[in-house]
């Protein structure tokens, strides 16, 4: 799963919230059969394809990688078997590797190391110098978020010799705040979790783009002694990685077309889609090639049960590329859509990681319940609802999770299109009441091998997979084949006014 922002400057999002009234514009359909058909032993076979491509392949399906290509490749096979249209959208994107573990360490008074981890794009180097805390909260205020970095004023003017800024999680995007600091004189940038409930672990991303300055990682606890510990001596940050800008690095997305729809004159299509590239550090099986193995198990058995002859809507499954180190597939793909092809996206479902072993069930927060500054645009509403209201049906429990553009959803949403999906959590740890309501462990992350080496086969709930695979390929279908539409008059276009989070291009990972 990948977090990055990118820019939304002149983005058009809805402020307003979905009401049950309209969402039950749509159609409701008979999912059933297609359900029935699309099986946690299919989605399996899938992910254990993933796993053997990535042993063969130095234990990674990264872009840029031989693992990624194979991936790519079985995708394409298994897709054009079972009749779809494929095509490879190729594109380019910096490329980057850790060479080596990054260290983080308090020199004087106190000599110690603290666990650490590089940001994606962070640079090169090692910095010895003093630290200096930018805006830090400690303790943690629970509204609203820190916004350590967000701002240049924020960074007092760095001292003489070398400096290491200390910043905390919470607002605005990580490459925000460093860009910010380097801008202010700094030469590295550590980065702490924020330390409310579910943001106290070490903290991991990606800076989105590549950056000149080296950036780390540390959890809250670390942060926070830290913190206390600025006044005294330097530390030092080392940070081993490269950056390739090679124009000729080339990875690819896929893209393949159901045929299309009966409503002809609109020519409407659903994206469907999910990230298939893994951290550079393991094969990703539950990041994403539960996603990826869960909508390629919906294509075949749509295909196989004859659905695609009857469809309302084309359906266009999206394999993304290069979601990992920044979304580049998925913003490429929606970038050089023609005015034409874009106005014919219907909607955007996303699914990324639904396996996770300490699982709950999540759903995209469309109609901006959490935070109506992150709305989904008209329309996303509804598509919320079709995944609560099918748990609901089951009497099973769900819970929103925030549509701040962490995943491959954000330039859909970006470009006004409705979007929705599922996730079953990462490195944020359960709560007891979730506990309670899904089972599983409290105090333990959803994904405790989130972006390591042991995402492998072993690291995936069947339970999840055959839950959050049967609300996406319900989702999937209902789309398809509803007759009406996602707003109040059945249509998908509805007015659209300015957020503050479009306004301020805030789509990613915040810090």
């Amino acid at each position: 799963m990948r977090k990055i922002a990118f820019a939304a400057a002149g983005v058009l999002l809805s402020v307003g919230l979905f009401s049950p009234t309209q969402a039950l514009a749509i159609d409701q359909v008979n999912t059933e059969k297609l359900r029935n058909a699309v099986t946690v032993n299919g989605i399996l076979q899938h992910e254990r394809a993933f796993q053997r491509i990535a042993n063969d392949n130095d234990g990674t399906r990264a872009s840029g990688t031989s693992g990624y290509d194979a991936s790519a490749d079985y995708v394409v096979r298994k897709l054009r078997q079972a009749g779809y249209k494929v095509r490879k959208q190729e594109f380019t994107f910096p490329f980057f590797r850790e060479l080596a573990p990054a260290e983080l360490s308090e020199v004087t008074p106190r000599p110690r190391n603290f666990e650490t981890a590089t940001f994606t794009y962070s640079g090169d180097g090692e910095v010895t110098g003093q630290l200096v805390p930018i805006d830090v909260q400690i303790p943690p205020a629970d509204e609203p978020s820190s916004t350590s970095g967000c701002e240049s004023g924020d960074f007092p003017a760095a001292p003489s010799g070398p400096a290491v800024a200390l910043i905390q999680r919470g607002t605005c995007t990580f490459e925000e705040k460093v860009v910010n600091a380097r801008e202010a004189g700094y030469d590295a940038v550590i980065i702490f979790n924020e330390g409310q409930q579910g943001r106290t672990e070490l903290l991991t991303g990606t800076l989105g783009s590549p950056q000149s300055t080296p950036t780390v990682g540390a959890s809250f606890a670390d942060g926070a002694a830290l913190y206390t510990a600025a006044q005294g001596g330097p530390v030092t940050v080392r940070v081993f990685t490269s950056t390739e800008n090679d124009p000729d690095r080339k990875t690819v997305s896929v893209i393949a077309d159901s045929p299309l729809g009966k409503i002809r004159g609109e020519g409407q299509t659903i994206v469907v889609g999910a990230h298939l590239d893994s951290v550079p550090a393991g094969p990703g099986i539950n990041d994403n090639g539960s996603g990826s193995a869960t909508i390629l198990e919906i294509a075949e058995q749509l295909a196989a049960l004859k659905y695609t002859n009857r469809l309302q809507r084309q359906v266009r499954f999206a394999f993304w590329g290069a979601e990992e180190p920044g979304l580049y597939g998925s913003e490429y793909y929606v970038a050089n859509l023609t005015d034409r092809q874009q106005a014919k996206i219907y909607a955007n479902l996303n699914f990324d990681m639904l396996g996770s072993p300490n699982c709950v069930r999540f759903v995209y927060d469309g109609d901006g319940s959490l935070d109506p500054d992150l709305a989904g645009p008209p329309g996303s509403g509804a598509i919320e609802e079709i995944f609560t209201k099918y748990f609901a049906d089951k009497g099973l429990a769900s819970e929103p999770t925030e549509f701040d553009g962490r995943s491959d959803y954000g330039p859909f949403i970006a470009a006004g299109i409705p979007a929705g999906g599922l996730f079953s959590g990462a490195e944020g740890i359960k709560t007891p009441a979730q506990a309670e309501d899904y089972g599983g462990t409290a105090g333990v992350a959803y994904d405790s091998c989130y972006h390591q080496a042991c995402d492998d086969i072993t690291n995936l709930s069947s339970q999840a997979l055959f839950e959050l695979g049967d609300a996406a390929a319900h989702a999937t279908l209902t789309l398809a084949l509803s007759k009406t539409g996602l707003q109040p008059d059945a249509s998908r276009q509805a007015q659209v006014k300015v957020t503050r989070a479009a306004a301020k291009g805030n789509f990613g990972l915040v810090s």
